[in-house]
């Protein structure tokens, strides 16, 4: 199939890289979720798409028969088998099942309490900050790119302990890797490989000069006993970049793009300061950067559906936390919704383990904005645009203030 070629029907043509779609998907998830809530699709390889809140639901639950091994929603290598235990291996324990899968998120967890991460709140806070003096006396800003986009990695990079000059070349890899790689094999390597490189380098350095930060941590803990090995860090290592960078920006920049558009909930959080907490929430349900990908170890059951050995599944989280069902004007921001069970960090074992971090750095992030900038308007709609693939977000928004 002609990858390029416009969606002819959405619940048997889906396809994730359009481009108009990903302006606005809502109409879409809507036309899924009522005329066909588990989809297919021969896209990209081939998958289903579930779209309605209990699929995702139920279907994260089917472990290990849907397994995580292969999370990203687009073909790996050609050549190699998609069910090999190779892809189980590469950003632990996001890709991993049971029984492995828990002594490597137990060992992921004590860093990401909500106790560990609000020590990260004061090096956030002065980022955030550091970032708005750059830029407004100039009385405008592009949004996503000088603000956004310069908060996840330099708190990550923050958290590794890692050379935060370098924090642009992460970016550009993740990118290569998560989103401009994901139709385009070869920079998909090439972003990996640096990455990796990158890594390798950082925890060499760190066996003979360690600090207090993640990776050192890492290397004076152990599994059962036993020493984590490098390769073990470097492959969460790899998780935390790959999971923690694109998705925050996005949320980021996604929600400062609503208030931009949205003056009424915008002047509504500037009178309410004490909303913001769910007003975070409730951008992380409309604009849910991520969906999981899934690939049946055995044939599966479910709803009448049978996914077969090998076959892939994307979980759509966003679709879900628009689904009428369980969440009232789902279309609709509310930054005051008390009732907000939304899955943007997925759900079940394989939960976002980073989420804590997530909230810490979007609540201090719309903040020191707020604190600052309280009135702000797009300066140009038309130059807005979004990242299309697995994970979606605004990435220009240009504004004045």
């Amino acid at each position: 199939m002609d990858e390029r070629k416009p969606a002819s029907d959405w619940t048997t043509d889906f396809d994730i890289l359009d481009p108009d779609y990903n302006l606005d998907p809502g109409p879409v998830w809507r036309e899924m979720r009522e005329r066909c809530p588990i989809a297919h699709t021969e896209r990209w390889g081939g998958a289903w798409v579930a779209t309605s809140y209990d699929d995702v639901q139920a279907l994260v639950r089917k472990t290990p028969e849907l397994s995580n091994r292969q999370p990203t929603v687009f073909p790996m290598e050609d050549s190699k088998d998609i069910l090999a235990d190779h892809y189980a291996d590469l950003f632990p324990p996001l890709t991993k099942d049971p029984p492995e899968h828990s002594p490597l998120r137990r060992l992921l967890l004590p860093f990401f309490s909500m106790k560990a991460v609000e020590a990260h709140r004061p090096f956030t806070e002065q980022l955030c900050h550091g970032l708005i003096d750059g830029f407004i006396d100039k009385g405008a800003c592009d949004a996503a790119e000088d603000y956004a986009r310069q908060i996840s990695p330099r708190v990550i990079g923050h958290l590794l302990g890692v050379d935060l000059g370098r924090t642009d070349e992460l970016v550009g890899w993740v990118r290569g890797l998560v989103e401009l790689g994901a139709a385009n094999f070869e920079l998909r390597s090439e972003s990996y490989r640096a990455i990796r490189g990158f890594l390798g380098e950082e925890i060499a350095k760190q066996r003979t000069d360690p600090g207090d930060n993640y990776i050192s941590r890492l290397q004076a803990s152990d599994i059962d006993g036993e020493p984590v090995s490098d390769i073990v860090i470097l492959n969460m290592c790899m998780l935390l970049l790959v999971a923690g960078v694109d998705t925050t920006w996005s949320s980021i920049g996604s929600s400062l793009l609503h208030f931009a558009t949205h003056p009424d909930d915008r002047r509504r959080l500037v009178a309410e300061p004490e909303l913001l907490s769910s007003a975070v929430e409730e951008m992380l349900r409309l604009h849910a950067p991520a969906s999981a990908g899934r690939v049946a170890m055995a044939d599966v059951e479910h709803d009448g559906f049978t996914f077969k050995r090998g076959e892939r599944m994307i979980l759509s989280f966003p679709a879900a936390n628009r689904d009428p069902a369980v969440f009232e004007c789902p279309d609709e921001a509310d930054i005051g919704r008390q009732k907000n069970r939304h899955v943007a960090f997925g759900v079940g074992i394989h939960r976002c383990a980073g989420s804590n971090l997530a909230r810490l750095e979007m609540e201090v992030a719309l903040a020191a904005w707020f604190a600052r900038i309280p009135e702000f308007e797009l300066s140009d709609p038309d130059a807005v645009t979004w990242s299309a693939g697995q994970v979606r977000g605004a990435r220009t928004v240009p504004v004045r203030f």
